[in-house]
């Protein structure tokens, strides 16, 4: 062995050895390792890292003999790895905290997805639509935290985050830090679209008083043994980790108080519906023991309350933890202002309340002095002394602003200032060093004051020979002797606090709070003269609320005046934000003024206002359409619209959802003409939106007549199909291996499905809807594949009855965009009888039958005037009939299936027969008999209602 190599050997032999990590595949090869594992104290991987690898390698493509890139196999192995990943958050007890900090959002979403499909929760079925306290105790939980995640995701961002510059070592992940924050930012959207359901599905939850069982490892491993076995033993309650009603409900109860909470800012009634959820949080935790299972900030909760009871304008007299607080808030607000002063000189002994609160609330005062409510002063400059002492006794500095105060006293603020220092000073209990910062602050005062009869009435004070020496006391009244003797009567004397000129940051904060708050354009503009006159620099930046399209950004910072640009930016985004709020009035003096503007040097921007102008105008229309408004669109109007929708200037940054809501427009007001002639043929080609109207307006043109053409109708279909299609990419990372992903929207559609159902949602027009919800209930019929239990609609005849690809077919969203569309159709017409029996339909495929019937119903209330009139036959055909005897029957209401029996063409009496022979029945069965007319079911009735009563007799 060489020299060099025996070095080697002693040297490692020499280092404490470190366990290798423990790889992933290990874990597939021994089923036990996993739990093993996660026993330990410090285990190495961690859980969290474990889930992302397991998820990692179960969603890798797979790549066939011809190099083509496949999705994910569904396979064995893959199966095991999303096992494992959900026993691995099973240790974790689900604790979202814990997930939410080790997992980003797409794998979160991807792990709480295979929680949703291993519990049996119904894919392709709103949560909003599932009756909690039907389902298994697993299955509610599984949706119940998938919903918690939901709004707490939506909560978490809000927040603001600190945008990290990336250094040149890392310039080689942009790309995938960036298709990551895509895939984000698509989870968010589709979370905040679906934030109402997630509310009402966690109010419905807190409506369950029975206790919850959430999966285990355990439970997992009975899934994969035996589902069945699982599902049964998890019924019983006898399976899966144990969560009283309270526990869970404490955790719902405060992420609804927090997502209420963030949704204060556009609506002032939610804060209320935070407090009373967070009230709700306080009273349950005071209730439960301390458990592992409620995993509550309670420092954020304390904040939240405080937060409600000041914006809230409550009080609650119990609330012994924010007891302080609150009742500083509530002097304010009912302006007891010498009770403000006297709870502020009893808080100098007390210090509960921090220092920056005390300054906020003097802030706050001093505001109100500012705009005029001079009787405020000597309440404010009381306040300011008692802070001062408060200051002292901490052992800090006096602020300016008392120092100030003391240019100019007088006699009653001195005698004030004494009596704060005595009381707030105990003198059995203080310290050595207390009593000395009081002395301080007194010998402080001798010094600042100016006039000799103010210091004769400190020096004189009892509490000025209690805390200073004899000597102490000589040698500053000869100070203040010499001093006096040298004072020039003849100077100006100084001016008080508020007599001195503001400075200029101070004006500068408050020209900008006004500029944040106005909305008049002239008043803008004077503020920003104002502003750039004291300090050159972006005063856009100011607020970060106001935003405007990326698509302008650029143009606008081109503009070489920096007042300009402040101008045109802050009045562009002032104008959106009033659009988005449907304060249209103030949206159209805005950018009126803006266009006047920017007219004068960028024939650009002059064409971009246009556009915005014209939006505008398109969504102010469309909102009053919503409303009820039956005024068609004046002929200028149209007019605008066509001339946008047939622009071609070339360097000119144009917003998508412009031209989105031109061709929604022209839809709603039947410009099917236009669309399907007039339109040059270049703009369809290249502007999906309107090569998409162009489809539905030729359908919608051909549908009336007597012989309904497929050609059009065929083109429509195929561009919704690749709508609805996958592909197979796959990205990898620096290292060569590849990310986790899962399979992505195919990039051959014209449209992502989420824009695509952004469009529908803008669109009101009836034939429109009916045939895109014919579309999509043939190619729903096509993928499930289940000719019994199909989906009926109108116009189902034009559509192709098969599909060539089927494989490439994202069968989850066509099921989901088919309750989509139709849900959007029933809120803008609740008595569309075709529509109210698809909604139907919808719902007794997918077993919600309790929901299906209710829309049968609704169907014949519509058509028959709330049954005063006979039901129309096409109505209630015999394949409506009994699709209501089955929902009855499954919902043992087997009185009404023999009703209902006797209403088909040919009664069918054995299923009539079989009804009335059940003994749990949970209808009004007697009150039904009175309904039942046909001879042959009555005698039957009969013949069993004896035979019942000749056994009771003879029992």
């Amino acid at each position: 062995m060489s020299a060099e190599a025996v070095d080697r050997v002693a040297v490692s032999g020499s280092r404490p050895t470190t366990p290798p990590q423990t790889s992933w595949f290990e874990f597939l090869l021994d089923e036990m390792l996993l739990e093993i594992h996660l026993q330990k104290s410090h285990p190495d991987p961690v859980p969290v890292q474990l889930i992302i690898q397991f998820l990692e390698q179960a969603s890798k493509p797979s790549v066939n003999e011809q190099n083509q890139v496949q999705p994910p196999a569904d396979n064995c192995k893959n199966r095991t790895l999303k096992l494992l990943a959900l026993k691995a958050a099973a240790h974790l007890k689900w604790d979202l905290d814990v997930l939410e900090k080790g997992l980003t959002i797409p794998v979160l979403n991807m792990l709480l997805n295979e929680l949703l499909c291993v519990s049996k929760v119904p894919p392709g079925v709103k949560h909003v639509d599932l009756d909690l306290s039907t389902l298994p105790p697993t299955t509610t939980m599984a949706v119940i935290i998938y919903n918690r995640w939901a709004i707490r995701t939506i909560v978490l961002s809000s927040f603001p985050e600190k945008q990290t510059k990336p250094g040149p070592h890392q310039m080689t992940m942009l790309n995938v830090v960036q298709q990551e924050k895509e895939l984000t930012e698509n989870i968010l959207s589709v979370l905040k679209e679906q934030a109402t359901d997630s509310i009402m599905v966690l109010e419905g939850a807190l409506g369950l008083k029975k206790d919850f069982y959430i999966h285990t490892m355990r439970t997992l491993d009975l899934l994969a043994a035996d589902p069945s076995t699982a599902n049964g033993e998890t019924e019983s309650s006898t399976a899966g980790l144990k969560i009283s009603a309270d526990e869970l409900h404490c955790q719902v109860h405060y992420d609804l108080g927090g997502i209420f909470f963030q949704q204060g800012c556009s609506d002032q009634l939610a804060y209320k519906k935070a407090r009373e959820h967070f009230k709700h949080t306080r009273e349950l935790l005071l209730k439960l023991d301390s458990t592992l299972r409620v995993h509550l900030d309670e420092k954020r909760l304390a904040g939240y309350w405080n937060a409600c009871k000041a914006l809230t304008g409550a009080s609650d007299p119990s609330d012994t933890l924010f007891n302080p607080y609150g009742q500083i808030n509530c002097l304010i607000k009912t302006h007891n202002y010498p009770a403000l002063v006297e709870a502020f000189i009893k808080d100098n002994v007390s210090l509960s309340l921090p220092n920056h609160f005390r300054q906020s609330v003097l802030r706050e005062l001093l505001h109100k002095v500012q705009q005029g409510e001079g009787e405020l002063e000597e309440v404010s400059h009381k306040l300011c002394v008692c802070n001062a002492v408060r200051d002292t006794l901490q052992g800090e500095i006096p602020s300016v602003r008392f120092l100030q105060l003391l240019h100019k006293p007088n006699k009653y603020l001195v005698e004030f200032m004494l009596e704060v220092c005595t009381r707030s000073l105990d003198k059995d209990c203080s310290s050595e060093t207390t009593k000395r910062n009081i002395s301080i602050f007194l010998k402080t005062l001798c010094e600042r004051l100016a006039e000799p009869h103010l210091v004769f009435m400190v020096t004189t004070h009892k509490l000025f020979t209690e805390l200073l020496t004899e000597e102490q006391r000589k040698l500053l009244v000869d100070q203040v002797r010499k001093r006096s003797a040298n004072i020039n009567l003849s100077v100006k004397p100084l001016p008080s606090f508020y007599d001195i000129p503001a400075t200029a940051s101070i004006n500068i904060g408050q020209l900008e709070q006004q500029l944040i708050l106005c909305l008049d354009a002239r008043r803008i503009r004077q503020i920003l003269i104002e502003l750039h006159s004291m300090a050159e620099r972006p005063f856009w930046r100011i607020n970060s609320k106001w935003e405007v399209p990326s698509d302008y950004i650029n143009v606008i910072l081109s503009i070489k005046d920096n007042l300009t640009k402040d101008l045109v930016y802050i009045l562009m985004a002032k104008g959106l934000h009033c659009i988005a709020i449907k304060d249209f009035t103030h949206a159209r003096q805005l950018f009126s003024a803006c266009l006047e503007l920017v007219t004068e040097f960028s024939p650009k921007l002059r064409q971009v206002m246009l556009n915005e102008m014209l939006l505008l105008e398109v969504r102010a229309h469309e909102s009053a359409a919503a409303e009820g408004s039956n005024v068609k669109p004046q002929s200028d109007l149209v007019s605008r619209v066509r001339g946008y929708l047939e622009m071609r200037i070339h360097d000119l940054p144009l917003r998508q959802i412009v031209g989105e809501e031109c061709v929604a427009f022209m839809l709603n007001w039947r410009e099917n003409e236009y669309l399907t002639l007039q339109v040059p043929q270049q703009l369809v080609m290249n502007n999906p939106y309107i090569k998409l109207g162009q489809l539905l307006a030729s359908t919608c043109k051909e549908l009336p007549g007597p012989k309904e053409s497929r050609r059009t109708a065929k083109e429509l279909w195929e561009v919704v199909v690749q709508i609805c299609s996958v592909s197979n990419q796959h990205k990898r990372n620096s290292d060569g291996r590849v990310s986790l992903i899962k399979q992505r929207e195919s990039n051959m559609g014209i449209l992502q499905r989420s824009r695509f159902i952004t469009f529908v949602k803008k669109l009101r027009e009836p034939l429109v809807l009916t045939t895109l919800i014919s579309l999509f209930v043939r190619f729903h019929s096509i993928v499930r594949d289940d000719i019994v239990n199909e989906v009926t609609a109108e116009h189902l005849a034009i559509w192709p009855s098969t599909l060539a690809n089927m494989q490439a077919v994202d069968v989850e969203a066509v099921a989901v965009t088919v309750k989509e569309i139709v849900t959007h159709a029933l809120t803008l017409n609740p008595n569309n009888q075709s529509w109210l029996i698809t909604q139907a339909d919808i719902y007794f495929v997918t077993n919600l039958y309790s929901a299906a019937l209710h829309f049968y119903l609704q169907a014949g209330v519509v058509c028959s005037d709330f049954f005063t009139k006979a039901v129309a036959p096409d109505i209630y055909n015999d394949q409506v009939l009994k699709r209501m005897i089955k929902c009855c029957s499954m919902l043992n209401c087997h009185t009404q299936v023999a009703v209902l029996c006797q209403f088909l063409r040919e009664v069918d009496y054995m299923t009539a027969f079989k009804a009335l022979q059940e003994q749990n029945s949970h209808d009004a069965m007697d009150s039904f008999y009175d309904y039942i007319w046909d001879v042959t079911i009555l005698e039957y009735l009969t013949c069993i209602l004896s035979l019942s009563d000749f056994l009771c007799l003879s029992l």
